[in-house]
């Protein structure tokens, strides 16, 4: 896994598939989108996001393509 700075960083949701669990978020850091998935959002109740939504997100490049994406999210905090 290549590491990053450490800090978070604000994102934007640019999809979300409710019924999949998943979705996809952007920010400067991560070109291209980074995965999400339901199981990082740190919040009580449902986790779920919304498309537009902002939130501050950790993230990781693992290597390899998680469903076809750089980049995934191992901590997601509504903003």
């Amino acid at each position: 896994m290549a590491p990053h700075n450490g800090q978070m960083t604000t994102a934007t949701v640019r999809e979300w598939y409710e019924e999949d669990g998943w979705g996809v978020l952007d920010s400067a850091e991560t070109p291209g989108g980074c995965f999400a998935h339901f199981s990082n959002i740190e919040m009580d109740g449902f986790r779920s996001l919304q498309q537009g939504q902002t939130v501050w997100i950790d993230w990781e490049k693992p290597g390899f393509k998680q469903d076809g994406y750089d980049y995934r999210a191992t901590i997601v905090r509504p903003a």
